[in-house]
Order: C-alpha cells, then structure tokens, then sequence
C-alpha cells in the first residue's frame, strides 16, 4: 500500500542497481523525508563504499512505470553538519584498480574494497582493518575545514590547531546518519584556508532515479560514467550501456529548496534517491569537490505520464533563471506587444523557461546532449534550440568536466504537447 511519507535513513554500497530493493512505495503526491549524508571527499576515503559517494536506499514511486517521468519538488533543505571539510584531490597509485572511487584496494594486504577503522587524525588516519596498511586511494593536496554558525548561513574558515580540534570528535560535527558507514573527511583536520568566509546555499549534488544498469552512483552521468566504458573492474560498462544512466550525479547549484527536478524513469518505481548535499559551490565546481554536509531534504513527488525524457529536467527557482530565461513581465509584455501591433503581426509568443541537462566527456559533449534532449521533448530542431538558448537563455555549467543547463523560455504550445506545461506554470506562477 503506497504511503503518504517514506523517510529514509538508509543507504546503499554506492552501486545503484535496477533490481535493489526499494523502500515505500510513496503515493503519487506524497512525500519523501531523507537523512542525508555527505558525499565526495568522506566516501572516496571509505574503500567499502564502492561509487565515491553515499547514497539513500531508493523509494519507489507508485504508479511510475518505464517511459514516464518524476517530478520532485524540493520543500526543504536542512543542512545539519556544524563543520565541512574538502579540497582538491590526488590518487594513490597501488590503492586502486583503474577507479579510485570505484575499485578501491588494499596496496599492502591487497584485500579489495577493504574495511578500514580510523587511527587518531590526520592524512593517514585510514588504515585498513586487516593489515593496518593506510587504506586512502585519494590524496587531499590542499584542503579546508569550515566551522558553520547556528543559524547555517555562512562558514568560517578554521586554522591548522581547530580543523585538528573538530577532527578530533569528527563523526559528531558531520552529523552523519547512524547508517553512515563513511569515514568522515573532518578526520584529516585540514585548514588551508583560515578566516576564509563562505555563504552557505545548500543544494544536492545528487537527485534522481536509478538507471537502468547497475553502476555506482558517482559515475550516473555522462561525464564520469564515461569512465566506466571497458573500465577493468566489475562495474565496467560498454557505450551502450551507459545510455541507460539517469543523470542523478549533476552538482548543479539549482537544485536547492523551492526547485523542480523533473527525472526519467528507467526502472519499475522509478527508485528516488538523493544525496551528495552540498553547502556552497561555485558554478563548475572547479575544485573538484565542495563543502559537503549531512542534511535533511523534504520532497514532493508527482508521476507525469508518458513523458519520456532522456535526462533531468530543471525549474529553478525563478531569481536562479539567467537573466534573459526569466517570465516576462507585465510591462515587458505590453512593450513587445506594442511592437507587434506596429509591424502588422498577431499577438507574440507565450513562454516559459525551462532548463534541461546535458552531460559528456566535456563541456562541448555535454552543450550538444543537452540541446538534443531538449529539441527532441521539445519537437524542435537542435538549430532551433540553439538560437532560443541564444537569446532567450543561457549555458550554464554545473560541473566540470561536463554537465550543463541549457535552459531558455519555450512556447508553451511545445511545454503543453509534451506534458511539462502544468509542472512548468505551477512554478512559474502563471495561469
């Protein structure tokens, strides 16, 4: 029997997988509460986690089938971590086979996916279970630990002396779930950047549905999961396979409370999942990495039938839209249509934004897949797309090395014919 609300406080391997057990099903209209861990930096230091990121177990949709899509309002994001900590990255040669986030192993005892336990603080504090061999496949080069203030507005910057301090009662400052079983990063104690303010805007790095082929959820987009054609380990995928991702990885900054990420169903129940919070990231994630944090997220979840989308598709919250993508005012109205009524023309087009991503092995790929996608739900010609985004839009990058929005006012005849017209004007406000 379908629930109203499905909470979630569990998570998985880090492999999404078409046949996991899922949790609910969740009405069509109801709600989804999950307890969300870090992602990046705390599972790439827990070789047991095998796709560099953590997680919730999916929630089925009732009534989602192969061919729709999902709606997923965000209500709200709760950032519950009283300090983050990230930096950019290097990986340990010996300590992984092909795939540091994914094919972690043991360079000492050679135990794959080794269980590790944590000695003391500091860089080498990953030690593997059965051999005490450090156990890290990743390298932190230059990092930072932020202390955040009650009210989880801005971040603060802690020294070498305090990021050991916070290290030292880590799991506690992360606020990890109870079925975390990642090593918190705080345990590195970085502080790179001391006194450095940062404002925290919190959003999900990861939201979205299971693909249809198992594969770990760091690399469930066109980007990373690029890595995974004729990979050497057990998760390796061919071309054809990749197809089948979901896109659930984006880091894109939109995706915060008040949003609308509209997800493809790939699987029987479409299988919700989210996580991978981020506090604060700057468009591309440059990084590599950002301020991740333990959170609670509230969604709405509604089925839109038959809709049949290749990747996510975004209503940001309108101050979010690039300037020349935002609803159209009155007075912009009445100024265009004047310009009409003067050229001899009919009344002028009805449009309202929406943003649809693409991900590939670079920005360029990921522009091209996500003008396709949006001109084939869109009944348009990719030219056509281009000019929209053009004028009426802009490219936006979510992450390097290749996700991105491409997002533009369109006729609300195209939204209306393939059924986004009613999700599109609950956002935007306009009967």
């Amino acid at each position: 029997m379908a629930r109203e609300t499905v909470f979630v406080d569990t998570f998985t391997d880090g492999i999404l997988r078409p046949d996991a057990s899922m949790l609910g099903p969740v009405r069509d209209g109801g709600y989804i509460v999950a307890n969300t861990a870090p992602g990046c930096w705390g599972p790439m230091i827990t070789p047991a986690i095998r796709g560099g990121h953590e997680v919730t177990q999916p929630v089925a949709v009732e009534g989602a089938e192969v061919g729709d899509a999902v709606a997923l309002r965000i209500e709200e994001i709760v950032v519950t971590s009283s300090a983050t900590s990230s930096g950019t990255d290097s990986p340990v040669d010996g300590r992984y086979r092909g795939d540091p986030y994914v094919a972690a192993c043991c360079q000492q005892c050679g135990a794959v996916y080794p269980p590790t336990k944590l000695e003391g603080v500091g860089r080498e504090a990953v030690r593997c279970e059965a051999c005490g061999a450090e156990a890290s496949p990743f390298e932190l080069i230059h990092g930072y630990t932020v202390a955040i203030d009650a009210g989880r507005a801005v971040g603060v910057g802690l020294g070498p002396a305090q990021a050991k301090a916070v290290a030292r009662d880590a799991r506690r400052y992360a606020a990890l779930p109870a079925n975390s079983i990642q090593n918190p990063i705080l345990v590195f104690g970085v502080g790179d950047l001391p006194g450095l303010v940062v404002r925290l805007r919190p959003f999900l790095g990861q939201i979205g549905t299971i693909p249809g082929v198992a594969m770990p959820d760091s690399h469930n987009a066109g980007d990373f999961g690029s890595f995974l054609v004729g990979a050497p380990h057990e998760y390796a995928l061919s071309g054809e396979q990749l197809a089948l991702r979901t896109d659930g990885h984006m880091d894109i900054d939109a995706a915060r409370a008040g949003a609308v990420v509209i997800c493809p169903v790939k699987v029987p129940g479409a299988g919700i999942y989210v996580g991978d919070m981020h506090a604060c990231q700057g468009d591309g994630e440059v990084a590599g990495h950002t301020a991740d944090v333990s959170g609670i997220v509230t969604l709405r979840v509604r089925v839109i039938k038959k809709l049949e989308i290749d990747g996510p598709v975004i209503l940001p919250v309108s101050e979010d839209l690039p300037p020349l993508a935002r609803p159209l005012t009155a007075s912009e109205l009445a100024a265009a249509r004047e310009v009409a009524r003067l050229w001899g023309m009919g009344d002028i087009e009805e449009s309202l934004p929406v943003s649809f991503v693409g991900t590939g092995t670079d920005l360029n790929a990921a522009t091209q897949n996500g003008l396709e996608r949006a001109a084939r739900v869109l009944d348009m010609t990719v030219h056509e797309v281009r000019n929209r985004a053009t004028v009426a839009g802009a490219i936006e990058i979510g992450r390097l090395p290749g996700v991105v929005q491409v997002t533009f006012r369109a006729p609300t005849e195209r939204l209306e014919k393939a059924g986004l017209l009613p999700v599109v004007r609950e956002q935007y406000g306009q009967e």
